[in-house]
């Protein structure tokens, strides 16, 4: 007697902060995109609230009402994107697990090419940016950190990528014995290795609301990414000791060779010892700053605190009790 193949798991992560004016358009269209696989796969919707101070998770906890496949993860506080999709790969249940942010500028459609790519045997499938509706600015910067990205980094961590991938069960079962506070998701995805492959997509315009990178956590996302995945500027630090040195010494002979050969010429170096001072205690401070940027992810790291903490979990009515219990289970190993 023919056994019915077995429906395989796929879950959407959805990290939400402040998205009030995306969700109810976010989760019809990936409803939309997601219904004509309805009966080969078993899809559901995983909406991690960060700690949003606006109408977001009322909105979310309606969603939740409406559609036993969502579950909704408040978290305790703000913790931050990367912390936000770690709850969410920390609780998931499913063979294959979709992650994507809220905000409409990655396409809904593009997962479905994902999934196709999964099919095929790769682990992770990530999608990487042909071309992108960003300003100028953001553009010029995206590309200035990957490039630098790339040469600094110890593992090859692809361009014009975000967090936007599959990824199998398998590797979320390695991410969850990653627990490092710093996080750099992506880093970490090549770090673990695996088969990975791309897919090539648009990125669009943001649907409604700001950024939640502005500038100032665009600086620290990016030093995340280069302090934890290299310790080149540690590197560099000795290099550009060295290279003082030799500049020291050569000067060193210059004056030597005045003083024996040219001493009419001789003029007392009050300005030029100035200079070399100041410059000398600038690199020292900026290489006491990499230094302690090195130590404070130490100190941050050995106080083994949770990553994150949630205040609830809400799924929909009809969700299986074995759903509930996972998530609950999933909930003790942050």
């Amino acid at each position: 007697m023919p056994t019915e193949p077995i429906t395989r798991r796929v879950a959407f992560i959805f990290p939400i902060y402040n998205e009030e004016e995306n969700i109810d358009l976010l989760h019809r269209t990936v409803d939309e995109v997601t219904r004509p696989l309805a009966g080969k796969y078993d899809f559901s919707f995983l909406y991690v609230d960060d700690g949003s101070r606006d109408g977001s998770l009322a909105k979310l906890t309606e969603l939740s009402a409406r559609d036993e496949r969502v579950t909704v993860v408040e978290l305790s506080r703000n913790f931050g994107h990367q912390m936000a999709v770690t709850a969410g790969l920390d609780l998931v249940d499913a063979d294959a697990v979709v992650i994507m942010d809220s905000d409409m500028q990655d396409p809904p459609r593009v997962a479905l090419e994902l999934i196709e790519k999964w099919e095929e045997g790769f682990d992770v499938v990530y999608a990487q940016r042909r071309s992108r509706q960003d300003s100028a600015f953001k553009k010029l910067t995206a590309g200035g950190f990957y490039w630098f990205l790339r040469k600094m980094a110890a593992v090859d961590i692809p361009k014009n990528t975000g967090d936007f991938r599959l990824i199998d069960r398998k590797v979320v079962d390695e991410l969850r014995k990653y627990r490092e506070r710093d996080r750099f998701l992506r880093g970490l995805v090549s770090y673990i290795g695996f088969k990975q492959t791309a897919v090539l997509f648009d990125r669009d315009k943001r649907h409604a609301g700001v950024t939640g990178y502005p500038l100032r956590k665009m600086l620290r996302f990016a030093a995340d990414g280069i302090l934890g995945f290299s310790v080149t500027p540690l590197r560099m630090i000795t290099r550009m000791g060295y290279l003082i040195s030799f500049l020291s010494f050569v000067g060193v002979l210059y004056v030597g060779g005045v003083k024996l050969f040219a001493p009419e010429t001789a003029v007392p170096g009050w300005a030029f010892l100035g200079i070399a001072m100041f410059f000398l205690g600038g690199i020292q401070i900026i290489m006491l700053g990499v230094l302690g940027s090195y130590i404070g992810r130490t100190y941050s790291q050995v106080q083994n605190r949770p990553l994150y903490g949630v205040a609830s979990v809400r799924t929909g009515p009809g969700v299986p009790l074995e759903a509930r219990e996972g998530a609950e289970a999933g909930r003790g190993t942050r």
